[in-house]
């Protein structure tokens, strides 16, 4: 797989100069731009906020009841979603009172005799909104920051913080689209699409920048160990999702993880940018670089 993957790359980078190369992930970044900016417009937030972070209740029962029958049964109370997970139902409430939250789990607990209650206050909530862009905007600085100070160049390392910040930025719009919720877990999932971004993409550079050889050469054996590397990822990322979101259809007494379910699939969705953003637009932007006439004796020898 890896190897197709990368002959298909590597010739279609030879075979389209670089406008054509950036064409295609600049209007699927500017797809996604738009995507997050009508959901802030709508919703105020760019993506759907879970639990963690706009407060509620979540309420996990095993029941051969559908979540279609719970959702009826507990209209009367504000119920957001209700879903399986194996053999129980989760079922998620937005903020109430104490009083209605204290009807809810007496009414609950009344029915059945396997009850899980999880509860987030709003102020908390509010509070992990506040650290998470924190912990995201200060992630992508220091690796900017570490990036500049690898490269010492502006062009090379604006490709890479380009590439990255277009990973997140699809990964997100995706999450939208899928209806995927922000939690601790996809929050997670983010941070760690950071790292294996710029893995990438400074592979690339390195070998571009402080490499001898011809450039195209030089970037086909980049592609080569870059797209083996995040092959294996994924690999490993589908079967963590197939495993963590399906097993209990194979084996009825394994419940869905919903938390390695929801981090495989967003990082899924951030790789297959990151092959896209890596190998075409930071490979357009830096052959433009270095095939500049001041820089070509320098960096293609």
């Amino acid at each position: 797989m890896a190897t197709g993957l990368t002959e298909l790359l590597d010739n279609f980078v030879k075979s389209h100069d670089n406008r054509q190369l950036l064409a295609f992930p600049l209007a699927i970044l500017a797809v996604s731009l738009i995507i997050l900016l009508v959901s802030i417009i709508n919703t105020g937030s760019p993506v759907n906020l879970g639990m963690e972070f706009q407060g509620g209740t979540q309420i996990s029962v095993e029941t051969t009841d559908s979540p279609a029958v719970l959702k009826e049964m507990y209209s009367s109370y504000p119920i957001m979603d209700a879903r399986q997970a194996g053999s129980r139902v989760i079922m998620q409430f937005d903020v109430m009172d104490n009083e209605e939250q204290q009807h809810l789990e007496t009414d609950v607990t009344s029915r059945y005799s396997n009850v899980e209650i999880r509860q987030v206050g709003p102020i908390y909530g509010r509070d992990l909104q506040i650290q998470a862009i924190q912990a995201l905007f200060i992630s992508f600085i220091g690796m900017c920051i570490v990036v500049f100070l690898l490269f010492r160049s502006l062009i090379p390392s604006f490709a890479v913080m380009l590439s990255a910040f277009s990973d997140i930025t699809i990964a997100v719009a995706f999450m939208k689209v899928a209806g995927i919720e922000l939690s601790l877990g996809t929050l997670a999932a983010l941070l760690m699409l950071i790292g294996y971004s710029v893995d990438s993409d400074i592979l690339l550079t390195n070998r571009v920048i402080k490499r001898r050889g011809m450039v195209e050469e030089k970037i086909s054996r980049a592609m080569h160990t870059g797209i083996t590397m995040t092959t294996t990822t994924l690999a490993a990322l589908v079967v963590m999702y197939i495993v963590s979101t399906f097993s209990y259809l194979v084996i009825p007494s394994f419940t869905q993880i919903t938390l390695l379910s929801q981090i495989s699939i967003v990082l899924i969705a951030g790789l297959i940018a990151d092959i896209m953003n890596t190998w075409l637009l930071n490979t357009g932007i830096l052959r433009w670089y270095v095939m500049k006439p001041e820089f070509r004796g320098r960096y293609n020898r």
